[in-house]
């Protein structure tokens, strides 16, 4: 049985650092997060009759291409407590959580959203909570009761579904994992911090799979309310994202999410390389031999493969560069120069393919088909690694 338990820190304590730290993350909020801020930092400072508590409102910006930040500044001109950072070539509502709090000064830690379905009163109840000291972990639920959810039917399905599948996996029975607004101790994030993986958008979900600590928490209902502005960020690459991070939580790290995304496009890459593969041997009947070493291959053979390998992994760089890596997405000359470092990186593994391919289907006698579909396999492990390393490679700081 595990006996870990939360031990404080070692970064020493800001005497004039505020209670709680919450981080509102914001792409194209421009509509609604002036009003956001006002309003939670209104009833945070106990203008409703309650008693005032000490915070800070970070504002983590995705480099937003509206009025976000301006809006953001012009309400910190006139509460001091109000920060913004802009993020410029990053992407993702749970990396940017994990910057809000990684430059965060207060002992508790929360975040919300910056397009007001999150019901103020619910957060200054999480806030008066995690307060009392007693609790590593609030969060917001839209499951306890029988209220409405504030999700519309087919979200609301979804959201459950995804709930049941992540309580197979996470160390505390939350009634709803897919939460977008919590607060924690910092302690219990530091715990956490190291085995994050920090894509897609539930962030609630990776800090509890990733602490080693179980830990003290409560739940406040609240239902989502009608959205101020913006649009919702829920699509496929989100709903991807939160498999591959489940994926990667369930087997305890062994297969890292973006790994896992990763090998996800490569089997279209299969799909592609296949298409390209059969057509190919349709159109090229050349019958002639080209000798290599000590062996000879049919022309047509040579080609095929080649021109299968190359189109698949242009396929794969252009998918992996919406999906996989959609936070370090590459645009522009970025693009270009990122396709070229793939094609770099993946030409080891491209010649591995195609000489295991020639190998399996000359000296095996394996047929041309399934030859050319393990050659591609064997050579993705190496690929995800060199693309990691020359095409969406994350700077130093």
């Amino acid at each position: 049985m595990s006996t870990d338990t939360l031990t404080p820190s070692s970064a020493p304590v800001d005497p004039n650092a505020p209670d709680l730290s919450l981080v509102i993350c914001t792409l194209n909020e421009g509509a609604a997060i002036r009003a956001v801020i006002e309003e939670i930092c209104d009833i945070l400072s106990g203008k409703d009759g309650g008693a005032g508590i000490s915070h800070e409102i970070i504002v983590v910006d995705d480099d937003s291409k509206d009025n976000t930040a301006d809006e953001v500044r012009a309400v910190a001109a006139t509460r001091p407590n109000v920060r913004l950072h802009v993020r410029v070539g990053e992407r993702g509502l749970s990396s940017a959580a994990m910057k809000g709090w990684d430059i965060a000064r207060g002992r508790f830690l929360g975040v919300m959203d910056g397009d007001g379905q999150h019901d103020p009163a619910a957060i200054r109840e999480l806030a008066e909570l995690i307060l009392k000291g007693d609790k590593d972990l609030v969060c917001v639920s839209r499951y306890i009761g029988k209220t409405e959810t504030g999700l519309s039917g087919i979200r609301d399905l979804g959201s459950k579904a995804f709930t049941w599948a992540t309580g197979l996996i996470l160390k505390v029975p939350l009634s709803d994992p897919m939460s977008g607004c919590f607060m924690m101790t910092r302690d219990y994030y530091l715990s956490a911090r190291q085995k994050l993986t920090g894509l897609g958008f539930k962030i609630l979900l990776d800090i509890a799979s990733s602490s080693k600590i179980k830990p003290r928490f409560a739940e406040v209902k609240a239902s989502l309310r009608q959205r101020q502005g913006g649009e919702s960020k829920l699509d496929v690459r989100v709903v991807l994202d939160l498999v591959a991070v489940l994926i990667e939580k369930g087997s305890r790290g062994l297969l890292p999410a973006r790994f896992v995304m990763f090998v996800g496009v490569g089997l279209s890459g299969v799909v592609v390389y296949s298409a390209v593969l059969i057509l190919a041997h349709l159109l090229f009947r050349d019958g002639s031999y080209l000798p290599l070493y000590r062996f000879q291959f049919r022309t047509d053979d040579v080609v095929s493969y080649s021109l299968a390998i190359l189109i698949s992994m242009t396929w794969n760089f252009f998918i992996n560069n919406i999906l996989t890596f959609r936070d370090k997405r590459l645009q522009g000359w970025g693009l270009l120069r990122g396709l070229l470092g793939f094609y770099v990186a993946c030409s080891v593994g491209a010649l591995i393919s195609l000489a295991l391919a020639l190998f399996m289907k000359e000296e095996l006698k394996i047929h041309w088909f399934p030859a050319g579909i393990l050659a591609a396999v064997l050579s993705s492990v190496w690929n995800f690694w060199g693309a990691m390393l020359l095409s969406w490679r994350t700077p130093k700081k």
